[in-house]
């Protein structure tokens, strides 16, 4: 066959070697390619078939900031989420903020007749009224009872008696009416034996007499100031 041509040179011999290493480098290479034969940044990444690439082999972020359609809240099972420390302290704080509303509230409503003594805000229950320093009821008790019974009525209430005086000039002001057969007062006169003993006790006139303390008389409690 090469007698018909002629024998090939030197560089025909060359170049036919050429193209059979050329060949089986091809060959070689798209059987054993990988990703460690791939230059950095030489293949963009529509040429990757998806799910090819790990995601610990991605630069950290670029999921969140490449990849399109990211997950949206839908896709999320809450149950699977702790709760966020900040949401936790919201819920704690939330918490405290209803209960001091509620607190805040309720002094609200108690101190009805709201007013100041010596500078510091104070409030009286409903059925009294701020007189003297104190909170002072409104109306005298519905049912009489004896002196002992009437001061332990009013402790009860965490007041007292008043002091016959004051009981005086509280009967002075506007809408008070003392109770037409005299009132209870803490003021005691004479003191004769045991249990037996006199209490001034305060007419609707403002008038001061001495009752013997088994009388039933109506009373009125003084309490202290709500602040």
């Amino acid at each position: 066959m090469w007698q018909g041509l002629g024998r090939p040179g030197p560089a025909t011999i060359l170049a036919m070697l050429a193209l059979v290493a050329a060949l089986a480098g091809t060959a070689y290479a798209a059987g054993r390619i990988d990703g460690r034969a791939v230059k950095v940044k030489s293949l963009p990444g529509n040429r990757l078939r998806l799910g090819s690439v790990p995601a610990n082999r991605l630069r950290p972020g670029v999921l969140g900031a490449r990849i399109p359609g990211q997950i949206t809240g839908s896709q999320i099972d809450e149950r699977s989420l702790g709760q966020v420390p900040s949401a936790a302290y919201a819920d704690i704080a939330g918490t405290a903020q209803s209960a001091l509303d509620a607190q805040t509230a309720i002094n609200a409503v108690n101190a009805v007749n709201a007013s100041t003594v010596n500078g510091h805000g104070a409030g009286c229950l409903p059925g009294t009224e701020p007189f003297a320093g104190a909170c002072w009821q409104t109306s005298a008790s519905e049912a009489a009872a004896t002196a002992p019974a009437a001061a332990v009525s009013c402790a009860a209430q965490g007041g007292t008696l008043p002091e016959a005086l004051q009981l005086a000039a509280f009967a002075q002001q506007p809408g008070i009416k003392l109770d037409a057969g005299d009132e209870w007062s803490g003021d005691l006169t004479t003191f004769s034996g045991e249990n037996a003993y006199g209490v001034v006790t305060v007419s609707a006139s403002a008038v001061l007499n001495s009752k013997l303390s088994t009388e039933l008389r109506h009373y009125r409690c003084v309490v202290p100031l709500v602040v």
